[in-house]
Order: C-alpha cells, then structure tokens, then sequence
C-alpha cells in the first residue's frame, strides 16, 4: 500500500489545486454579467441560430475523430517499442509489424469507404 502514497498524495494535490482555483475565480473574479458576455463567442463571427433540437452534424466529423484517436494510440504504443526495440528482439519486431498492418487496414478501409474526402 506505500507503493500507492505518492499517487494519491499528487492525485489529492490535483484536486485541491483544481479546488482552489475554481474557488478563488468565483470569489474575486468580475461579477459584471451583460448580454454579450452570455453569448456563445465564435471568432467575433455573429453566432449562427442553432434549429431546434440541435441539428444535424455529419458523420465525417466523428470519423476525423476518431481516426486521430487511432493513431494517437498507436504512437503511444509505438514509443515504448522504441525505446527498447533492441531488448526485444525479433518477436517484438513481428508484433509491432502485425499491430502497425492492422492500423493500416483500418486506414486504408476507411479510405476507400471516403472517410477522408471533404464536400
């Protein structure tokens, strides 16, 4: 269990910090609401009226998304690969070429399907 102490000692300096700072902004920060700070702000663009219910977003945004998720994760494994790359040896090597080859089918599924095409 002491092995725990220094991640619940900087999770609970996190949180009193998180804590702290909503705390002291809501205690001495500007309380002088107008109309224009209550609007949404888009680039000192005019905000545009919203359809009720929300509206429709298309499908290519999550797929962007997700995409970046895809390979963010695969750089986050690719980096301790190689940092010991030599410790592994050829069976590290055979796993990182099947884990890299089936990002690529994805990437190349979602390329002929037009996931990356913008209108």
């Amino acid at each position: 269990m002491r092995l725990y102490l220094p991640i619940f000692i900087l999770a609970l300096l996190g949180f009193g910090f998180a804590s702290f700072s909503v705390f002291m902004g809501t205690r001495l920060g500007p309380k002088r609401w107008n109309r224009a700070k209550l609007e949404s702000y888009e680039s000192g663009i005019e905000p545009t009226p919203h359809p009720p219910g929300g509206g429709r977003i298309p499908v290519k945004y999550y797929v962007t998304a997700m995409l970046f998720i895809v390979f963010d994760i695969e750089i986050i494994f690719l980096y301790p690969w190689a940092v010991t790359f030599n410790k592994l040896g050829a069976f590290g090597l055979v796993e990182m070429v099947t884990f890299v080859i089936t990002v690529l089918v994805a990437y190349a599924y979602v390329w002929r399907r037009g996931g990356l095409e913008w209108d």
